[in-house]
């Protein structure tokens, strides 16, 4: 009788070397993953998934722009006169040198920032703090001045830094004007400028439709900045300067390149080195919230810009405990086992509305497996880009 496997989804992060520009990277993610396993006694099966960080792939793409490069495109595309700069995240590492460039490519920035929050919830200052002072962030439109008479100074919970000064300072160091401005409203950068930098990520051509239709003479969003070389730069045809990072203090990281070969090769090398079809993806930020700083995680565009075909779609599951709670109540130990066992076995191809399938997250794989990697591989010193996700695509019946 096959000894019946206690183990489901188990997540490994799998070391590997440091990657340069240039450097064959699926042959050093599939070398990586078949040497964890010879190490740690593990085999590799059918469906498992390997997942490699964006990071490395911009790396060994060479993927890089310098803030020169940014400024050049921003010039080139708004004028290089009064540019409004509207909806940035508030990030040293994400948009900070970013705005080096924009700065670098105009006469004046028009700084228009969100609040109470950015789009990925970092807090420039509370909710409680806005109903305190009778404003809605609806409507009401804030000078520095009013807002600095209203709140004062709010330093990021984590990183310690006033945004509002850190960014203000930035661009009065590249040689360019600043005006800040706080509003919720896209078309309220209107009455400043009509050239506008929209560098929202998720609700992006939201953005750019009311401005355009308010009237604006020229409108980019990130995405459209770096979208071509710029002087030999590298660059993202489909993501622009979106989901880039700083790489030094004149560089930016931008994100991979198209990398669907990548995730075919590794897939191949694996199959051939082991007869098992494994799916492999390129994963970003996970899509999840912090609950104590209500950060959004998902500063990239996506989690994965690239992946295998058996990756598409979302889960398809049934909710074990309403199962258990509701259909076989009356059952239970090897009866009850059998039962739930059956009913997955002849579950069909799609349950939505199934009310056996509620709460089992209809969102996408790779954005639940993005998810899981970005939390294995963390953004540190761990020193593990790729990471192996094995059983996840099992259930209560796989043996």
């Amino acid at each position: 009788m096959e000894k019946e496997r206690r183990v489901g989804t188990v997540s490994r992060g799998i070391r590997c070397p440091i990657i340069r520009e240039g450097d064959d990277l699926a042959g050093i993610v599939a070398d990586s993953v078949l040497q964890a396993a010879e190490a740690e006694g593990f085999e590799l099966r059918d469906r498992d998934v390997i997942s490699i960080t964006e990071s490395i792939v911009a790396r060994a793409q060479g993927n890089y722009a310098s803030v020169d490069a940014i400024a050049a495109d921003v010039r080139a595309k708004l004028g290089g006169g009064t540019v409004g700069v509207i909806f940035p995240i508030l990030s040293r590492n994400r948009f900070a040198i970013c705005l080096r460039g924009i700065a670098k490519g105009a006469k004046k920035i028009v700084l228009m920032l969100s609040y109470p929050s950015d789009e990925v919830g970092n807090e420039l200052i509370s909710l409680d703090k806005v109903d305190e002072a009778g404003i809605n962030p609806y409507s009401d439109v804030l000078s520095l001045e009013k807002y600095r008479e209203l709140f004062g100074v709010n330093k990021h919970e984590f990183t310690g830094v006033d945004y509002v000064q850190y960014y203000g300072d930035l661009i009065r160091e590249c040689g360019a004007e600043v005006e800040i401005v706080f509003a919720n409203q896209a078309k309220t950068i209107l009455d400043y400028t009509d050239c506008v930098l929209n560098c929202d990520i998720h609700t992006r051509a939201r953005t750019k439709r009311i401005l355009k239709a308010a009237g604006a003479k020229v409108v980019c969003g990130l995405d459209d900045i770096l979208n071509a070389p710029v002087n030999g730069s590298g660059c993202n045809e489909k993501y622009g300067l979106l989901g880039s990072n700083k790489s030094t203090e004149d560089t930016v990281k931008l994100f991979p390149r198209e990398c669907k070969e990548l995730v075919l090769d590794v897939q191949a090398r694996i199959l051939k080195a082991t007869g098992k079809h494994v799916e492999v993806m390129v994963y970003g930020d996970g899509a999840f919230k912090d609950p104590q700083g209500k950060i959004w995680e998902l500063a990239d565009p996506i989690v994965s810009p690239a992946f295998t075909d058996g990756l598409i779609g979302t889960p398809n599951e049934l909710k074990l405990k309403y199962l258990a709670d509701n259909d076989y109540k009356d059952l239970s130990g090897e009866a009850l086992k059998e039962a739930i066992s059956k009913s997955i076995k002849e579950k069909d191809g799609n349950l939505v509305g199934n009310m056996a399938s509620q709460g089992t997250t209809p969102r996408q794989l790779t954005d639940l497996i993005g998810s899981l990697c970005d939390l294995t591989s963390g953004s540190g010193d761990k020193g593990t880009p790729v990471v192996l996700v094995q059983g996840y695509f099992d259930n209560y019946t796989n043996a």
